[in-house]
């Protein structure tokens, strides 16, 4: 077998009960919904495992939310002694992919992504930001398409570049309306919009990115024990000093999805272990190169299968 990567998915992927079975299966797992709640001061596991569902997909109450039961999930791989030789996430994903490679403490990680998602929340006025996802168009196609809207004097980038012919755009709502009949005029299949909070991952939250300076500051970021696949440059990044800076820029720069995996298999990975709620990553990773094996642990029994599958 090749090499291994840990991937992590990002908002979206949040459900009613995720990580449920193997917080009663493992204390260890437990513990790490303890530390959650305990660290942000409110039952964040009460929200994850009761509900109500408008209070689980708040950005405020998402973000630590995934992490949380992503980091919970992964004590399973780790008792078993799967280790992985790189890690990556899909934007708020990173965060776990950095706990999982010892950068980031679990306990400082939910606070800091806990403050994210306050920050993204706050940067634009609810309404006037708005995402969508653009499919059936090429990356460069779609760049002058975004590029002579924004001239005009509408905002709108490149936000997720997922994987060939899935693009998701961000900016003001103007602004990704305009882009979105010009796509479809210029080759797009078609045009979905999003339903989120805000214009995420475009220049729209450089607000919010300047506050989050002071978080990482209060916040401990080492070295990781194994390299992290950056979203901004779809490189690994292992140095601390480079880890906060690119986890500053990721606020307001696209998120390198598609490039990221090139990484990864031109590095040795043949084998991507989704880990945490839903298979959008797997999903991804098969359109990008349908030769390489991927493998989702949402649960207790799905790494009970993964773990076997792997020893063999």
């Amino acid at each position: 077998m090749g090499k291994i990567a840990f991937v992590f998915p990002g908002q979206g992927s949040q459900t009613i009960g995720m990580g449920k079975s193997v917080v009663e299966k493992s204390d260890q797992a437990k513990s790490i919904f303890e530390s959650a709640d305990q660290r942000l001061g409110y039952s964040l596991s009460d929200i994850i495992f009761n509900g109500p569902d408008e209070k689980l997909t708040l950005t405020t109450n998402a973000q630590p939310a995934l992490l949380t039961t992503s980091i919970a999930i992964l004590t399973c791989l780790e008792e078993a002694g799967i280790r992985p030789d790189y890690t990556a996430g899909h934007s708020l994903g990173e965060y776990t992919a950095l706990v999982a490679a010892g950068a980031i403490e679990f306990e400082d990680a939910v606070f800091a992504v806990h403050k994210r998602g306050e920050y993204m929340e706050e940067a634009v006025p609810n309404g006037e930001g708005t995402m969508a996802a653009v499919l059936g168009m090429d990356r460069n196609d779609l760049q002058k398409v975004t590029d002579e809207v924004t001239a005009n004097g509408d905002s709108v980038q490149l936000a997720n570049l997922n994987c060939p012919g899935q693009i998701v755009i961000s900016g003001t709502v103007k602004g990704v309306e305009k882009a979105s009949v010009s796509a479809k005029e210029n080759g797009a299949k078609r045009v979905l919009p999003l339903q989120v909070s805000g214009p995420f991952h475009s220049e729209l939250m450089k607000p919010a990115a300047q506050k989050f300076v002071e978080v990482l500051n209060e916040v401990k970021v080492k070295d990781s024990n194994i390299p992290v696949i950056a979203n901004v440059t779809a490189a690994p990044i292992s140095n601390a000093s480079d880890i906060k800076e690119k986890l500053i820029e990721q606020l307001y720069s696209p998120v390198l999805w598609e490039d990221s995996v090139l990484t990864m298999l031109e590095l040795g990975v043949d084998t991507f272990i989704e880990i945490g709620p839903g298979k959008v990553l797997s999903g991804l990773i098969k359109k990008i190169n349908r030769n390489v094996k991927t493998y989702s642990v949402q649960d207790f029994e799905s790494c009970q299968s993964v773990v076997e599958e792997l020893k063999l």
